[in-house]
C-alpha cells in the first residue's frame, strides 16, 4: 500500500536561526555588568569594548542600543554611554517591581499547589546555607538570585518570568554591591528558608507579608532607608 504524505507548509519547519552577534555581543556586556565586571557608571568606549569582544563595530552597536533600550545603559550627550547607576530611587524602584512580581507569582503558587515549590525552594535554600557555612559570600549571592528564579517560574506564568528577567540584571547588580556588608550567616539564610517553608502554611498572606520584609529589608541594606512604596511594615514577620 502506498501511503501519501501530505506536504508540510513551507512555514512550519524553517530553518532555526543562529544566534546573532548582536545579540551574543548584549548578553556577555549584560552578565559582565550584572556580575561587577563592569562597575555602574562606567563608560563603554565602542573601540575598547570591540577590540576586547573581537567583533566589529557595527554588531557592537546594535548590541549595545539593545542594553540602552533595557535600561542598563544610558547616553550622555557628547560623552558617550555608560552603565547606569544605582541611585536610591532607581534601587527602590526596582524593588517595588521585584515586588509586585514576586508576590503575584506567590499567590499563583498557593492557587496551584505549593508543595513542590516549597521542595524545590528549600533545595536552594540549602546550597545558600552550605556556602554561607564556608563564608562563600559569592556563592550565597548566586544562591539568592536561583531562590528568587525558581520562585517565579515556579508560577508558571510567561508573563511574570517575562517581567522577572527584564529585572535581574539589576537585581545582581544591587546584590553584587551587596556583597562586602552581605550577612552569610544562618540569620540571612532563614530569610529564604522561611519564605519557602510558608508555602506549607496554606496562608498566602503570610507569604506576601514575608516577601515585603525581604524586598523592604534589601532596600534598606542598600539605601540606609526602607523609605519606599512596598507596603506598610507587617508587624511579626521578621526573620529569626
Amino acid at each position: 500500500m502506498t501511503h501519501h504524505l501530505r506536504p508540510v507548509p513551507a512555514t512550519s519547519l524553517e530553518p532555526v536561526p543562529r544566534e546573532s552577534t548582536p545579540s551574543i555581543v548584549a548578553a556577555r556586556i549584560r552578565e559582565a555588568i550584572a556580575s561587577g565586571e563592569i562597575a555602574p557608571g562606567s563608560q563603554l568606549g565602542e573601540v575598547e569594548y570591540a577590540a576586547r569582544l573581537g567583533v566589529s563595530r557595527g554588531p557592537l552597536r546594535e548590541g549595545l542600543q539593545r542594553l540602552t533600550q533595557e535600561g542598563l545603559l544610558v547616553a550622555h550627550r557628547n560623552r558617550g554611554l555608560f552603565v547606569v547607576e544605582m541611585t536610591d530611587d532607581r534601587v527602590r524602584d526596582l524593588y517595588l517591581a521585584r515586588a509586585a512580581v514576586e508576590r503575584a507569582a506567590g499567590d499563583r503558587i498557593h492557587e496551584d499547589g505549593p508543595e513542590e515549590t516549597c521542595a524545590a525552594l528549600l533545595a536552594v535554600v540549602d546550597d545558600m546555607a552550605d556556602a554561607a557555612a564556608t563564608g562563600d559570600v559569592r556563592e550565597v549571592s548566586l544562591a539568592d538570585v536561583r531562590f528568587h528564579q525558581v520562585l517565579v517560574d515556579r508560577a508558571h506564568s510567561p508573563q511574570l518570568s517575562r517581567f522577572h528577567a527584564t529585572l535581574l540584571t539589576e537585581t545582581r547588580m544591587c546584590i553584587h554591591l551587596l556583597e562586602p556588608t552581605y550577612a552569610v550567616d544562618e540569620e540571612r539564610v532563614g530569610e529564604h528558608r522561611q519564605i519557602a517553608r510558608s508555602f506549607l502554611e496554606a496562608e498566602p498572606r503570610h507569604t506576601d507579608a514575608l516577601l515585603v520584609q525581604h524586598m523592604r529589608d534589601a532596600v534598606r541594606r542598600l539605601t540606609g532607608s526602607s523609605r519606599g512604596s512596598l507596603g506598610p511594615p507587617v508587624a511579626g514577620t521578621q526573620p529569626s
